[in-house]
């Protein structure tokens, strides 16, 4: 009689916890723990891979989002251009804001520490690079950083043709971030077949980026169902075209 007591109590608190973490959670397309797995070419050539992943971080009295997104490139890549590059991201709790991004790179010959700041309460942001810092960069309002807007682009389902606004701000510049909803495709990656949404964010915007490549490109395609994964990302640049395809999640 006592053991079944202690398995009904033990039981209980498990219910009581799983219905608390599960009530407590957003209603967001994407979970803590999730972890999507890339395959990186320059055009047919396998170069090397990527890995995206969220998870939501509890540190008492506060709750919020990291995202880590580390790239890595392969034995021949590494020959002419090696890349080490991890980037980490911290977004509020409700997932309106950046409050915290770094970029640790190293891209050939570039060796960059990169770290940014926001402050809503003083409407400013703080960047510094190798432990140099910048003159703060007043931002309007909540923004989010380069690597959270991928995230925060999968808050809302796609409709074809549909431009969708994401204020951004990497530390030394803020700007509104246009993006275009084009036509649904079937994309097949490593992982499988899709249907999905392409998003293409307008290049005057993203000109810094671009600058040496006026002609460059960037599009993701998300899936369509209610996680909107992003499957397939291209950009074409001054030194090629470069893919990541989905082959594990």
């Amino acid at each position: 009689m006592k053991v079944r007591t202690r398995f009904f109590i033990s039981l209980f608190f498990v219910c009581f916890a799983l219905s608390l973490s599960s009530e407590d959670l957003p209603n967001f397309p994407f979970t803590t723990g999730e972890k999507l797995e890339y395959d990186i070419s320059w055009g047919f050539i396998p170069v090397g891979t990527a890995t995206l992943a969220i998870n939501l971080i509890t540190e008492a009295p506060q709750k919020y989002w990291q995202i880590n997104f580390s790239v890595s490139t392969n034995d021949f890549a590494d020959a002419f251009y090696k890349v080490r590059t991890r980037v980490r991201s911290e977004v509020d709790y409700s997932f309106s804001k950046s409050l915290y991004y770094s970029k640790n790179q190293q891209e050939g010959k570039t060796v960059k520490s990169i770290e940014v700041k926001f402050d809503y309460d003083k409407q400013l942001c703080f960047y510094s690079e190798n432990s140099r810092e910048n003159k703060p960069l007043s931002i309007d309002g909540n923004v989010f950083d380069p690597l959270s807007i991928v995230y925060a682009f999968r808050l809302h389902p796609h409709k074809t043709g549909e431009r969708k606004v994401i204020s951004t701000c990497d530390g030394k510049k803020s700007l509104a971030i246009s993006i275009k909803v084009g036509e649904k495709e079937q994309v097949r990656v490593p992982l499988g077949k899709f249907t999905t949404h392409s998003a293409t964010p307008e290049m005057k915007n993203l000109s810094g980026v671009f600058k040496k490549s006026p002609k460059g490109i960037l599009r993701v395609w998300y899936s369509v169902e209610d996680n909107r994964i992003p499957i397939l990302i291209k950009s074409k640049v001054v030194v090629g075209s470069f893919t990541a395809k989905l082959r594990k999640a």
